[in-house]
C-alpha cells in the first residue's frame, strides 16, 4: 500500500500558485474572517495568513468578537467586499451559534465567494461551472488525478452526501462523465458496494468506519472524514486494518487536509485572474 503525501501534492500546487500570482498586475488580496478566539479557529485562520502571505497574496485580517450580531457581522462582510484587490472572503466556521449561517454566508459576494458556500457561487457550481468549487471536493479529485488513474472503468464509491465533500465529488465526478455510486446511511448493501469499488472517496466523518475487509484488494481510498477518537483526529479509513489490502490511501491527517488548503489558494488565484 502506498500512503498519499498531501503535504508534497500541496506544496506542488501552491508552488504553480505562487508562480501564477508573481504573474498578476497587483496584489491579490485574502480575508479569512474569524469570529471570536476559539483556540483551534485562531490556528486555522493563522495557518491560512501564513500559506496566503507564502503565495504572495496580501492577508487582511478581519477579527470580531464572538458577540457580534448577525446584522453587524453581514455590514462587515459587505465592507470587505469592496476591499481594494479583494480575490477571496471566507468566513472561519463554525459560527458562533447565534449567527445566522445562511444569511452570513451569503453576504459574502458570490465572485469573490472561495470556500463556494454561498448559495449563489454553490447553485452555479452545481450547474456545471466549477470555476469556483468545495476546495475539499477539488482536493478529493486533485488528489485521485495525481495517482495518474484512469477511472474510466473504474467502480467509484461516494461515501457521504455532505455538503462539503460527498455531494460536490458526486457532481465533479458526473461532470467528467463517471458514475459513482452514492452511499449514505440508508443505503442498502452498502458494504458490499464499497466492497466492489475500486476507488472509495469517503466523507462520512465516522471515525475509522472502512475496515480492511470492506476494502476491494488494490483499492485507492481517498478519506477526506473527519472526527475525534480519544482527542486524536481519525479518518472514516481504519488505517491499520486496510493498510495490507489497499493500493492507495490517504492518511488523516495529512492527506485531503493540506491539498484543501492548496484548493482553496488555487480559488484565490482563479478570482484573481478572472475577476479584477
Amino acid at each position: 500500500m502506498k500512503i498519499i503525501d498531501g503535504k508534497k501534492l500541496r506544496d506542488v500546487i501552491l508552488g504553480k500558485v505562487k508562480k501564477a500570482v508573481v504573474l498578476l498586475p497587483f496584489q491579490p488580496v485574502f480575508c479569512d474572517v474569524l469570529m471570536g478566539e476559539d483556540p483551534a479557529s485562531v490556528q486555522y485562520v493563522q495557518m491560512k495568513a501564513r500559506t496566503a502571505e507564502s503565495v504572495g497574496l496580501k492577508f487582511h485580517r478581519a477579527n470580531f468578537p464572538a458577540s457580534i450580531q448577525t446584522p453587524e457581522l453581514i455590514t462587515e462582510l459587505k465592507k470587505l467586499n469592496e476591499v481594494k484587490n479583494m480575490c477571496g472572503v471566507i468566513v472561519q466556521l463554525p459560527l458562533p451559534e447565534h449567527l445566522d449561517r445562511r444569511q452570513v454566508l451569503n453576504a459574502i459576494a458570490p465572485e469573490l465567494d472561495v470556500d463556494c458556500l454561498g448559495e449563489i457561487t454553490s447553485e452555479k457550481f452545481y450547474r456545471g461551472d466549477t470555476s469556483i468549487g468545495f476546495p475539499t471536493a477539488l482536493a478529493c479529485l486533485a488528489i485521485l488525478d495525481s495517482l495518474n488513474l484512469d477511472p474510466k472503468n473504474k467502480k467509484i464509491a461516494v461515501l457521504g452526501q455532505g455538503i462539503l465533500v460527498g455531494k460536490p465529488v458526486a457532481a465533479l465526478l458526473k461532470f467528467r462523465g463517471l458514475h459513482p455510486e452514492i452511499v449514505t446511511r440508508e443505503t442498502e448493501n452498502k458494504e458490499k458496494i464499497i466492497k466492489e469499488a475500486d476507488i472509495i472517496i469517503s466523507g462520512m466523518g465516522q471515525g475509522k468506519y472502512i475496515e480492511g475487509h470492506m476494502v476491494k484488494p488494490g483499492a485507492v481510498i481517498i478519506d477526506a472524514g473527519t472526527s475525534e477518537e480519544n482527542g486524536a483526529i481519525v479518518g472514516d479509513a481504519d488505517l491499520e486494518s486496510v493498510k495490507n489490502i489497499a493500493g492507495y490511501i490517504t492518511p488523516t491527517p495529512g492527506g485531503v487536509g493540506p491539498v484543501t488548503v492548496a484548493m482553496l489558494f488555487k480559488n484565490v488565484l482563479k478570482v484573481a485572474q478572472t475577476f479584477r
